[in-house]
């Protein structure tokens, strides 16, 4: 072969291989769209804002959400309803026409901080604020509504507060509110993040220049990094430490008190992991004693929380995850060729430590891209992560391919012929071929990312975008750490192993935990759409193990692959929105005995002519406990339903669900306790929120 036929080849073969990824790149941002989006015009701002509403064809007599997304720059922040000591609040100036109203703004929880000692109550992450429109039922299909909204806020550094602002236009036409898929998606997550009422009253007490708020929570309930923000402004001291304490069913949070006061205080309890409940508190006694309960400090927050230790700590874990990944036998290879390399070029230092720099570039290059990817699709409004991603039928069945194209890679169906036009640049081109090998190296480690590197990865892609992209450059710093230790040690360089059979054969071992997952991805495929998952799964792989044998024959350039890839993954998701999803899997509500929640479940038992007791519950919820303990779990109401044939249906609220949250707007209820009976015949009936073992059993006659 001549060399300018062996520079051809290398010639297709990367332009091949830039080709897929595009095509990659554009099948990911592929669904990104959704319905009435608007974005502020003009400068860049410090608070990005746009308006989006989950449908932009409401049915008359519909309740229409829109959410006013904000993304704050690093190292800003815009604030909630009760800024604090300082910023102004998100205010709304809706302009509507007739037969649409506008609901208050429902917000998600805050975080706190203090600059120079003021309290703040502030939002740093990409955040939706919630307003429902109320469509009235006499509007006429086709109609056009165009509603326009003037939004104001402030957005404020550490050092500076900007007053911002923004007009935004929304165009409906009235239809049959139908909502897409992923739009409904995005605007559950919006909706996880709202608190949730509080199914009790709490009580408060003034004592001097302390009070104290006694909230009903459920003692066994778990309860740590609490906070109170009050809404109901001019009472609290805002900067005042706040402690807490628990006794019982009680959880007593104390803080300071600016004057005295005698009216209701409206508010809203953090705890845990950014969980909220909206309460509302009048005058009462206080329980005394308890355990000490940890609160978030001043200017800590669970987001906050990754201070510059934490982050340090996550940023080294990155590094040693991203070393780790050279002893997988896909990178091992790339690392042992330039290796020798460097020991063939004689001790010249100047050189080696040239190509280790070109080489390092090459690798941060690619990993920084790769995270600036995923940070888009977060910024689309996509929630990015490890466990998110295998909820996604798409992401599953790509992962599926992926790991069946490595299986067939070490198992030797297929060499991957980059990196040999990787080797041809790095002798051709000195700095340059270090370059590219470099990106090779990391576009080949990325699959092996997801074992490794799931905790960095997931620790990044909830920071800010600066510090997320660190993370990213961590994990291509520790890929070439070897490379950089061997180039700037020379005792290293001559104790390199050169590549030999052993590398075969613990390639071929690697190939046995590779096809298991790639196993289990179908499984797990399977498992998200039905029995067709098994169907979808195996027919693309079959297919693709097909162009890889037909590939290695033909000695076409595997770039190639890529393609054949990109077909598949574009007809695997056709298929798959038009494949029917199972009923909800378990979750923790399976621990409280009956049906798990879900309405396709309850459509099924009712089309059957089988009465059902529906409730939901959660662990924080006072009454829900009481009413379990007293009336749901009790022998006499279990006789009673066996007897009647009543079936049991519970949906766990704990942690905000968004197919309960649906359905429990449908009844009017933002929060749990809900209890609801649907006769063989009739239509439902809601049962008051206290029960006795009499409520219950009566419904059995």
């Amino acid at each position: 072969m001549t060399r300018a036929q062996e520079q051809g080849i290398g010639w297709r073969s990367r332009v091949t291989l830039l080709c897929g990824m595009l095509a990659l790149l554009w099948l990911a941002l592929f669904n990104l769209t959704g319905p009435a989006r608007a974005q502020i015009p003009g400068a860049p701002q410090n608070v990005r804002a746009m308006v989006e509403a989950e449908t932009s064809n409401p049915a008359p007599g519909d309740t229409v959400t829109v959410a006013v997304i904000m993304d704050p720059k690093p190292g800003w922040h815009d604030y909630w309803l009760n800024p604090g000591d300082a910023g102004t609040p998100l205010e709304l100036d809706w302009t509507l026409p007739d037969g649409v109203t506008a609901g208050p703004i429902r917000a998600p929880v805050p975080e706190t901080l203090v600059v120079s000692g003021f309290m703040n109550h502030i939002y740093k992450a990409r955040h939706a604020f919630l307003v429902d429109l109320q469509i009235a039922p006499k509007l006429q299909p086709g109609k056009k509504l165009d509603l326009k909204v003037d939004a104001r806020w402030s957005a404020c550094s550490d050092l500076i507060c900007v007053p911002e602002s923004g007009s935004f236009t929304i165009p409906l036409t009235v239809g049959n509110g139908t909502i897409a898929a992923q739009q409904r998606t995005r605007f559950d997550q919006w909706r996880a993040a709202l608190p949730v009422p509080l199914d009790r009253q709490a009580n408060y007490a003034i004592n001097g220049s302390s009070i104290s708020i006694a909230i009903p929570f459920p003692e066994s309930a778990a309860a740590d990094k609490v906070w109170f923000f009050p809404q109901t402004q001019n009472v609290f001291r805002y900067a005042a430490p706040q402690t807490a304490r628990r006794t019982g069913n009680w959880l007593i949070l104390t803080g300071g008190v600016d004057k005295g006061f005698d009216g209701q205080i409206d508010g809203l309890l953090r705890f845990g992991d950014g969980q909220g409940i909206e309460l509302r508190a009048l005058p009462g006694s206080i329980p005394s004693g308890g355990e000490t309960v940890s609160v978030l400090g001043a200017g800590d927050t669970a987001q906050e929380n990754r201070n510059s230790e934490s982050f340090a700590v996550i940023l080294a874990l990155s590094i040693l995850g991203g070393l780790l990944l050279n002893l997988m036998p896909c990178v091992f290879p790339i690392l042992g060729l330039k290796a020798i390399a460097i020991a063939k070029a004689g001790g010249d230092e100047r050189t080696a430590r040239r190509d280790a720099l070109a080489y390092t570039a090459g690798i941060l290059l690619s990993c920084l891209a790769l995270g600036a990817i995923m940070l888009g699709l977060r910024a689309a409004g996509q929630e990015v992560g490890w466990a998110f991603q295998l909820q996604d039928p798409f992401i599953v069945f790509i992962l599926l391919l992926l790991m069946v194209a490595i299986t067939a890679n070490l198992v030797g169906l297929f060499e991957l012929g980059a990196v040999g036009a990787g080797e041809k640049l790095a002798r051709q081109g000195g700095a340059a071929g270090s370059f590219w090998t470099g990106v090779l190296a990391a576009v080949v480690a990325t699959p092996c990312t997801g074992p490794f590197m799931a905790a960095a990865i997931g620790a990044a892609l909830l920071l800010p975008s600066a510090q997320a992209l660190l993370i990213f450059a961590g994990l291509g710093l520790g890929l070439a750490l070897p490379f950089l230790a061997i180039a700037y040690i020379p005792a290293l360089r001559a104790r390199m192993p050169r590549p030999g059979p052993w590398m075969v054969k613990l390639r071929q071992w690697m190939a046995l935990p590779m096809g298991l997952t790639a196993l289990a991805l179908l499984w797990l495929l399977a498992q998200l759409v039905g029995g067709a998952g098994w169907a979808l799964g195996a027919i693309s792989t079959a297919i693709l193990l097909i162009a890889i044998v037909v590939i290695k024959r033909r000695q076409t350039p595997v770039g190639l692959l890529l393609g054949v890839t990109g077909v598949l993954a574009i007809a695997g998701n056709l298929a798959l929105d038009r494949l029917p999803r199972p009923a909800a899997i378990q979750s923790a509500a399976a621990e409280l005995g009956g049906e798990i929640f879900s309405e396709a479940k309850l459509a099924q038992l009712r089309d059957e002519g089988k009465p059902v007791f529906l409730y939901f519950t959660a662990d924080w919820c006072v009454t829900c406990k009481v009413n379990e303990a007293a009336a749901i779990d009790r022998e006499d109401t279990r006789k009673a339903f066996e007897k009647a044939g009543i079936i049991t249906m519970v949906g766990d609220y704990t942690r905000r669900d968004p197919a309960i949250t649906r359905f429990l707007a449908k009844h009017g209820r933002s929060g749990v306790p809900l209890y609801l009976y649907y006769p063989k015949q009739g239509e439902v009936k809601i049962l008051p929120q206290i029960l006795t073992v009499s409520d219950l059993t009566e419904l059995a006659n």
